[in-house]
Parts: structure tokens; C-alpha cells; sequence
């Protein structure tokens, strides 16, 4: 896996001081609440985006730009592929039916 930072300095630094924020503020009120499962859960979270904001590597992030690298290429594919189904005359009707094999 090629892990390169894929977060501007700005972002990593906004995630680094809202992750320190939202952990300091769930960490207090497990203290006082420690049976809650919800604040352990959202302390998981923000320890991960200051997790984030160190490394500068977000996963959604790198997710989200392969799945549109991923989406282009498809319609660059079909694009290329709507010339190739068949041959046809002048009135567009198809003489030849298309046949991938």
C-alpha cells in the first residue's frame, strides 16, 4: 500500500485541532459517565483524525479519489466503445451486428 499524503497542511492542522478538541472534551465526560459507550466511541473517532492530521493520509480521501479515477476511466471505456458496436449505413440502421468475440 503507497501511503502518501493526500490532506493540504491547513486540513491536517484543522483535524489535528478538532480531534485534540472533541478527545479532550469526551475523555472529561467519560469521567463522569464512564458506563456510555457513545463517548468512547466518539473518542475512537477523534484520536483517528488527529491520527490523521499527523500523517496527512486521509483513507475516505484516497477512497473517494480512486472511486472517480475508477468512474472516469469506465466512461472514457464506454465513450470509446459506442464507435465500435457494429457497422452501419448511412441512415444509421446497423448492417453488421456487434460481436465481442
Amino acid at each position: 500500500m503507497n501511503v502518501k499524503p493526500n490532506i493540504s497542511l491547513i486540513n491536517a492542522l484543522i483535524r489535528i485541532t478538532i480531534g485534540l478538541t472533541l478527545l479532550s472534551w469526551t475523555t472529561s465526560k467519560l469521567v463522569k459517565h464512564p458506563w456510555r459507550d457513545s463517548y468512547l466511541f466518539v473518542a475512537m473517532c477523534a484520536a483517528m483524525k488527529v491520527a490523521e492530521g499527523i500523517v496527512r493520509y486521509c483513507p475516505l480521501t484516497a477512497l473517494f479519489e480512486k472511486c472517480q479515477c475508477m468512474i472516469e476511466d469506465h466512461d472514457r471505456a464506454m465513450d470509446s466503445m459506442d464507435r465500435m458496436e457494429g457497422l452501419t449505413n448511412g441512415d444509421g440502421n446497423e448492417l453488421v451486428p456487434y460481436n465481442p468475440t
